[in-house]
């Protein structure tokens, strides 16, 4: 299922008129009694679910690549947005920023789709069978939302019913937060199935459940569990379902979308005759692309508002392949100077070399993060992008397995896993390279692991939150951690607005 553009107009309540309750219900407005009524209407209503990926830019269009790459120390504020800078030097004196809230209000926007399926889909006469899976999407994609909310924001309101303007719910904990994403998740996995046919392909399958599950469980440094979710996808019945591809820059092409390694991805696609990013504005048409490369892609090319931090070539070049190559991932995730090892001249950016793009101009010590642009088949970008974004990639559950069953003391273990992600790309086997590492040592090994095979992928400050990593001594590599303060930045503000409206809700710690 390549794009989701079903809207659930019933659900949309317009108040319209003066000097009267605004909390009443319009009565010329659909109702949603009236909508959640056939099998078509569920279909309809988890496609809005997902559509929420990309509504405005302040998720999966742009800026959950914002939070996850730029404000870690892989990346920065490089171009001249000067709020975005700002914030990516942990520099925010606006509680209401449009950055931080609308993400929080579009994750909420989610859960409310989700609650609604979650609510409403039971009661409709249909298929047994699409009718849990249905709800079984809803519940992966409330877990999501919530997962988000809880990396970014740390104690975000659980609301798991539809929504009543009156509703004032307090902080969850933290914990409490990642114990329902848990729930929904364990929940789910019961009803989803492990694949889907062709048209479909993008839904929340098993394998997905089970991968954001780990994930979860990890991020809460609870191994056992974590383990036990993993096991599914790498040594259980899952494990037949995905695989590493051997090509690893086909993990980030147009031509290889949804495939053996991708657990779950978010689907765009162009549409040149779109007018808005707005998915309930039915009067015009909605992209259902992704704005990200326009906004990450070098100058010349696009905006550059973000860029990547040198140290990051520098850890590739730590190792040679087994043959004395240069690891392929180094050009696959950045475009810089040397991303072809004979230089500027035979670097190619856009169709021209980096040489006749930047010569030795301020650009010419610049990184750019790669993955999510178009570059092996545009000389432009553009704000529609088709390409996919492979939200879990199944070299990430190795990588994810082998950290847990060393959190367990099981290192020995462990060492095959990750010697299937560096086999992949030509590398000596960890286990000949470093044989015998102990549980500290292994755990070190993870994190460059982690950063040669992921980078610019979305998952960096989660990983570094859930390392104790999070602290002022980055800024040796990341000048932004300066401004890092221990106890505070882990978290965004929760948008004042919010707490302004609703007495039960707190601001995060020292906002």
């Amino acid at each position: 299922m390549k794009k989701y553009i079903f809207i659930l107009t019933a659900l949309l309540m317009a108040f319209t008129g003066c000097k009267r309750d605004f909390d009443a219900i319009n009565p010329n407005a659909p109702t949603i009694a009236s909508f959640w009524k056939t099998g078509e209407d569920a279909t309809k209503g988890i496609n809005a679910v997902y559509s929420t990926f990309y509504r405005t830019a302040s998720l999966y269009s742009r800026w959950m690549f914002y939070h996850g790459i730029l404000k870690s120390d892989e990346g920065y504020g490089s171009g001249g947005d000067g709020g975005l800078n700002n914030l990516m030097r942990f520099n925010q004196t606006d509680y209401n920023d449009g950055l931080t809230s609308q993400t929080w209000s579009n994750l909420y926007v989610g859960v409310f789709r989700a609650n609604q399926v979650i609510a409403n889909v039971p009661a409709i006469p249909m298929d047994e069978n699409d009718k849990r899976r249905i709800i079984a999407e809803a519940k992966f994609l409330r877990a999501l939302f919530y997962f988000n909310l809880t990396i970014y924001y740390g104690r975000p309101p659980l609301m798991l019913t539809p929504s009543q303007p009156k509703d004032v719910p307090a902080n969850a904990t933290t914990e409490e937060a990642f114990a329902q994403v848990a729930k929904d998740l364990t929940e789910a996995i019961v009803d989803l199935p492990v694949s889907y046919s062709a048209t479909d392909l993008g839904r929340a399958t098993k394998g997905a459940a089970y991968a954001l599950l780990g994930k979860t469980y990890l991020q809460q440094l609870k191994y056992q569990e974590a383990a036990d979710a993993f096991a599914y996808l790498v040594t259980g019945v899952g494990s037949a379902m995905y695989s590493l591809m051997p090509d690893y820059r086909d993990n980030f092409i147009i031509s290889k979308e949804n495939n053996s390694e991708s657990i779950f991805e978010i689907q765009f696609s162009e549409n040149q005759s779109e007018s808005t990013d707005d998915d309930v504005d039915e009067t015009r048409i909605n992209n259902t692309g992704t704005s990200i490369s326009q906004f990450f892609a070098p100058p010349g090319v696009g905006f550059s508002d973000g860029g990547a931090r040198r140290w990051l070539v520098d850890e590739f070049l730590q190792e040679t392949t087994v043959s004395g190559a240069q690891d392929p991932r180094l050009a696959a995730s950045l475009i810089f100077n040397n991303a072809n090892p004979a230089g500027p001249t035979a670097t190619i950016v856009y169709g021209q070399t980096f040489a006749s793009r930047y010569g030795n101009g301020p650009d010419a010590n610049g990184v750019w993060f790669r993955k999510l642009l178009n570059d092996h088949w545009k000389n432009e970008e553009g704000f529609r992008s088709p390409n996919n974004y492979r939200l879990i990639r199944y070299a990430d559950v190795l990588l994810m397995y082998a950290e847990a069953l060393n959190g367990l003391s099981r290192t020995a273990e462990a060492y095959q896993y990750v010697d299937r992600v560096r086999q992949r790309v030509g590398l000596a086997t960890l286990t000949v390279a470093k044989p015998g590492l102990n549980q500290s040592q292994f755990l070190t090994q993870l994190k460059h692991e982690r950063v040669t095979e992921l980078a610019g992928e979305g998952w960096r400050w989660a990983d570094l939150s859930r390392w104790g990593d999070l602290n002022p001594t980055l800024a040796t590599r990341d000048a932004d951690f300066t401004g890092f303060i221990v106890g505070k930045h882990e978290f965004y503000p929760i948008p004042q607005a919010d707490i302004d409206l609703n007495s039960n809700l707190t601001q995060n710690p020292k906002y």
